[in-house]
């Protein structure tokens, strides 16, 4: 019997240090996969940036908005099978001639009938918040132009051409007054930089119609249009990358350079914003055509387009006119 119970004894003495081995390895072994977790981690993974070098650019989503006319806009209107665009602008409309012209290069893209309503030197914004009788030019500013159009009566802007000396102001007003708009399936709104050069105020947050800033004049001018001709589709075509000059005659970049009311990205979100809420398309050209990286493949200068940038602006205009118009006709 005594023998028994020093078996069991020693049985029982073994099984604890089997136990206690076995909680020690487990400890052991837990402590080393830290341990190695812990060098691995201090040792970390081979990255690839290369302080040493210099990205040339960066890409930007373009913030282009592509919004269907409705349907219930072409209620009882009959398609005559011709595409027929007036382009309503300032100087890219009016920079080049001939084929050149951004408008006869349109029209070779689309195969569709191009009217070229653009004014030299005109803006989006007018130069007044109320008209102005000293200063009749604004006869010929966006939200002037559309409302001459939606109400058929070109006589202020008629009126407003003994103040100017280029033929071409009397040229475009006379385009404008004879063209039928009932026949009118898509109208396009494109201006360059100059607003933002003229120092034109963004926005009023207190009152969002105020003609004298950069998007109550596009405001103003789309719901005229709008109102008036509810069956043209417009498409609104953003400003470019452009300079403005200093005092001293210095560049400055467009991108960065604050003349009052934000630099141009400012100005283009302020578009985008204006487009969308009156349920119009946007082609952003300031980050999707002409940009900071390539502007000198596409301008003359720091503002105006050369053959290759009107080219360019024709070629994503007719891209998205090509293949989405027709549906929404």
């Amino acid at each position: 019997m005594k023998k028994t119970n020093k078996e069991n004894a020693k049985n029982s003495i073994i099984s604890r240090l089997n136990l206690h081995i076995m909680l020690i390895g487990a400890i052991v072994i837990i402590a080393l996969v830290a341990i190695i977790k812990l060098i691995l981690w201090n040792i970390g993974t081979k990255s690839d940036y290369d302080p040493d070098n210099l990205a040339e650019g960066y890409d930007i989503e373009a913030l282009d908005t592509i919004i269907p006319l409705s349907a219930a806009n072409l209620e009882g209107r009959v398609d005559d099978g011709v595409t027929t665009i007036l382009c309503l602008g300032g100087n890219p409309l009016t920079d080049g001639s001939g084929a050149n012209s951004f408008t006869s290069l349109l029209a070779a893209k689309t195969d569709a009938t191009v009217y070229n309503g653009g004014f030299p030197n005109s803006g989006i914004g007018a130069k007044y918040s109320s008209y102005n009788e000293g200063y009749p030019r604004d006869n010929f500013n966006f939200p002037y132009v559309a409302k001459s159009i939606a109400s058929k009566d070109f006589s202020a802007m008629k009126s407003a051409l003994a103040s100017e000396t280029e033929e071409i102001y009397a040229d475009t007003t006379n385009t404008l007054e004879s063209i039928d708009y009932d026949k009118v399936d898509i109208m396009v709104v494109m201006y360059d930089a100059i607003d933002y050069m003229e120092r034109i105020p963004s926005d009023n947050p207190n009152d969002p119609y105020e003609l004298s800033t950069y998007t109550g004049g596009l405001r103003n001018g789309i719901e005229a249009i709008q109102q008036a001709y509810p069956h043209i589709r417009i498409f609104v075509m953003s400003h470019t990358y452009a300079q403005s000059i200093d005092e001293n005659g210095n560049y400055q970049n467009g991108g960065t350079t604050d003349l009052g009311h934000g630099p141009l990205p400012h100005y283009l979100v302020k578009e985008v914003d204006v487009a969308i809420s009156c349920g119009v398309s946007i082609i952003d050209n300031y980050y999707g055509t002409i940009n900071e990286d390539n502007y000198k493949d596409y301008m003359t200068d720091y503002l105006h387009l050369n053959d290759a940038g009107r080219n360019a602006l024709a070629d994503r205009l007719a891209e998205v006119i090509n293949t989405g118009h027709s549906s929404s006709k």
